[in-house]
């Protein structure tokens, strides 16, 4: 979940007090709303709703509320992680996203990512038009509608809101603000927001509009303009920003904190009418309406290096007020998106949480500038995209699933996302890593083994360079090539876990490792067989951190000791692990099940072993926050063993995933009073790219190989219109909530008695038939030469 425990890289939520009145709203909702996942055979009403339709985007904001999958987060003085997901409107892939906050970042404690939302909390203090789909919490300028009297941020006038006038959907957000007795809806275009305050009769409606704690200079332009620009962060130039008014203010003036004051809380502040332009710590300014009852104010929001491309693009893209137009605009992009994956069958309820985290799977990468359009690079100089420029791709979180969903639907954006993180490492000299392991190999690897065209001899070089350079973003390599494993220090006291020190010695290395099969299989494809020898050497370093006398991956200090005390149990942020316990941790080997199997001492062993992992009572001491969505020591919630579900696959026990994956859908997703819960956090559609390939019948385990483990799909049908127009079909007779094990498979038309398809079975289109019944069929599946590929086993070795 990319976090750390002493600091969550800057994840940041708030506690809020839960009214009466938001509890009794919230079971009212329930009592409306929910509906069992798993009610297959009751399938309801026919299907008459357009895709786009069924997706909700309020999914992936709210916590789950039973006991038994929560575990012992949170800790206390912290809420409970909740997807973490923004219901606000924006287009796929977009940087903008016209968001509502309800999470006051500027005056909370950091316990996880600047989410903007958080579906439990009953006040909203404003609404943002740039940030992001999923981490926009800290997006500027904030802009709030208050009827009356209102307060210098970062005290915001609040509003009580209706959850059951709340309204989601692709492009589209609404909400009434029973304080100000406001309805607020926002939507979006590529590049800017659109707002609609529809005002109740008042000679003080007020529209707020400010940046955040560090502030920056804002001007009032005219009778319908404010501009303004931040103040930068980390040596980067501020954005500017425009926001127009589609009718005169009545009245105008600007703002500013003055945090110095000691003796007056959060300090004091200067607010003067009629003065158009100020300076400072959330700096801002406030125009007044004089409205009747229904009476309609918009606003519209552009971002961009300069206030004339951002007035530019307004013009561009709103030239008039048409909401509905842009509105209709937006639904139709997402529509577009999702007709390409068409399902029949399931719950009303199923489709619902399939298409919502389909919808948050298009969270990431996010576009920066279309072709021709100006950006700001890595390095701050203002640049023309030679192509559709997108930002980074967090690897260590969609690297391991969500890449390989926009390789079938949308290749050709994947090509200019290999192009943009390529270009990244020219700018900066090496490739992203982001967070923790190396991963990026992943999208280059998978993408050419998916046979996506790309210049991958180029992205080689920087790829090497990251696994070789000790001086590179690999952090630990030069031990790593040295001993083939990174220690860890021994933390003095052997304080609690989990502890956010250390080095994750023994997940870095599984990572390395793991990286390091990829780069072999590019390295032996380009010609390179030295480097493809010596990275395949190394993706066997997993074993070296293998202890046979306790049956797990194990921490080593420096001069290669076991590191003891050492309890499975225990989760932690940096100590051997990652964001993980041992249990987690073991099964971190996509590249080798096989061999990780013969480690444990064969394919009963390993049975019993992962049996014991689903089953044994999670209990640990120490309290992971990310660590939610538990299924004995499994966690949903956190990337280190979302694939754990799919090892059976190559056990000969197939029918064991098939019933695991079918739970993990029906409890970890949409199980809580609201409908809208998550595990942990979504980490810009991680988690719900899980959903979605799982929904659908298969998953990939290892991103950087072509292959798709089968699991048990919830519908009926599912067609995926592949990127090159060929169509993957998957269709399950007999199926049901009960009727979840594979009796028998074929594949266009061929008997097929393997638990995995490859790329290349699809390629040109295919029809994989499953016949699906209530007890298991223990063959399908079962003999150990239909099992998965892996790195050393069975004949299936990819050179």
């Amino acid at each position: 979940m990319s976090t750390s425990a002493a600091n969550p890289r800057c994840r940041t939520s708030s506690i809020r007090n839960r009214s009466s009145a938001l509890t009794a709203m919230l079971v009212l909702f329930a009592l409306g709303g929910a509906s069992a996942i798993h009610a297959h055979d009751d399938k309801g009403s026919p299907q008459t709703m357009q895709a786009v339709d069924e997706a909700n985007p309020l999914v992936g904001t709210a916590p789950l509320d039973k006991q038994s999958l929560i575990g012992n987060a949170p800790p206390p003085g912290e809420p409970l992680y909740s997807g973490m997901d923004s219901p606000g409107a924006r287009l796929p892939h977009s940087a903008v996203e016209a968001a509502p906050v309800n999470n006051n970042l500027d005056l909370s404690y950091p316990t996880g990512v600047g989410t903007p939302y958080y579906y439990p909390n009953p006040t909203m203090i404003g609404f943002t038009g740039g940030g992001g789909s999923t981490y926009g919490g800290g997006a500027e300028p904030m802009i709030m509608p208050v009827v009356g009297d209102w307060t210098v941020p970062p005290d915001y006038a609040q509003s009580y809101y209706d959850k059951t006038r709340e309204k989601a959907s692709p492009g589209y957000y609404s909400v009434w603000l029973n304080t100000f007795h406001t309805r607020v809806e926002l939507t979006a275009t590529q590049w800017t927001s659109l707002m609609r305050f529809t005002f109740p009769a008042s000679h003080r409606s007020n529209v707020i509009i400010n940046l955040r704690r560090l502030g920056g200079n804002v001007e009032v332009v005219g009778d319908r303009t404010i501009r303004g620009v931040d103040a930068g962060w980390h040596g980067r130039k501020g954005e500017w920003f425009v926001a127009e008014f589609s009718r005169p203010f009545a009245s105008f003036g600007t703002f500013h904190a003055i945090p110095s004051h000691d003796d007056w809380g959060i300090g004091d502040k200067d607010v003067q009418a009629n003065r158009r332009a100020t300076s400072g710590s959330y700096a801002g300014a406030y125009v007044t309406f004089d409205t009747q009852a229904g009476e309609q104010v918009l606003v519209k929001i552009a971002h961009g290096p300069t206030a004339a491309e951002a007035e530019q693009r307004l013009h561009d893209e709103d030239p008039d007020w048409d909401f509905a137009r842009v509105h209709k605009q937006a639904r139709e992009a997402w529509a577009k998106l999702f007709d390409r994956v068409q399902v029949t069958g399931g719950t009303p309820k199923q489709r619902m949480l399939f298409y919502s985290t389909l919808y948050a799977s298009f969270a990431s990468p996010r576009l920066v500038a279309r072709k021709g359009q100006r950006f700001t690079d890595v390095d701050g100089q203002v640049r023309v995209a030679k192509y559709d420029r997108y930002g980074t791709v967090p690897f260590w979180d969609t690297g391991r699933n969500q890449i390989v969903l926009l390789m079938l639907l949308e290749p050709k954006v994947v090509q200019d996302i290999m192009r943009s993180e390529l270009d990244m490492a020219r700018e900066r000299g090496y490739m992203d890593t982001s967070f923790h392991g190396d991963n990026a190999v992943f999208l280059y690897d998978g993408a050419w083994q998916r046979g996506i065209p790309f210049d991958y001899a180029a992205a080689y070089v920087y790829l090497r360079k990251n696994a070789t350079d000790p001086n590179g973003p690999r952090h630990y390599l030069a031990e790593y090539e040295k001993n083939g494993w990174i220690s860890d220090i021994v933390p003095q006291g052997n304080p609690s876990p989990p502890y956010a020190g250390g080095k994750a010695g023994v997940a870095t290395t599984l990572e390395y490792a793991w990286d390091d099969h990829a780069m072999a299989n590019m390295a032996q494809r380009l010609g390179k067989t030295a480097d493809a020898k010596m990275f395949m050497d190394r993706a066997a370093n997993y074993r070296n951190v293998f202890d046979a006398s306790v049956g797990f991956m194990r921490g080593k200090t420096a001069d290669g000791q076991w590191i003891s005390p050492f309890d499975p149990d225990e989760p932690y942020y940096n100590f051997m692990s990652k964001e993980g316990s041992g249990w987690s941790t073991l099964w971190l080997v996509p590249q080798d099940v096989q061999g990780l199997i013969d480690l444990l001492g064969g394919r009963t062993a390993f049975n019993a072993k992962l049996d014991t992992f689903f089953t044994k009572p999670y209990r640990p001491k120490g309290i992971c926050r990310d660590c939610t969505g538990v299924i004995g020591q499994y966690v949903q919630g956190n990337q280190p063993d979302q694939q754990a579900a799919y090892l059976y696959d190559w056990s000969g026990q197939p029918w064991k995933t098939q019933a695991l994956v079918r739970r993990i859908l029906a409890e970890m997703y949409g199980s809580d009073a609201s409908g809208y819960a998550f595990p942990g956090m979504d980490d810009q559609g991680s988690t719900s790219s899980w959903y979605v390939l799982s929904a659908m019948g298969f998953y990939p385990v290892d991103p950087s190989m072509p292959d798709y483990i089968i699991g048990s799909p919830i519908f009926d049908t599912m067609s995926l219109k592949m990127g090159n127009g060929k169509v993957l079909k998957i269709v399950a007779r007999n199926n049901s909530a009960t009727n979840k094990y594979i009796q028998s498979a074929t594949l266009n038309g061929k008997p097929w008695n393997k638990p995995w398809f490859s790329q290349s079975d699809i390629a040109n289109g295919a029809t994989l038939v499953l016949t699906m019944g209530p007890t298991p069929n223990k063959a399908w599946g079962a003999d150990p030469a239909d099992a998965p590929p892996s790195m050393t086993a069975q004949g299936h070795v990819r050179q």
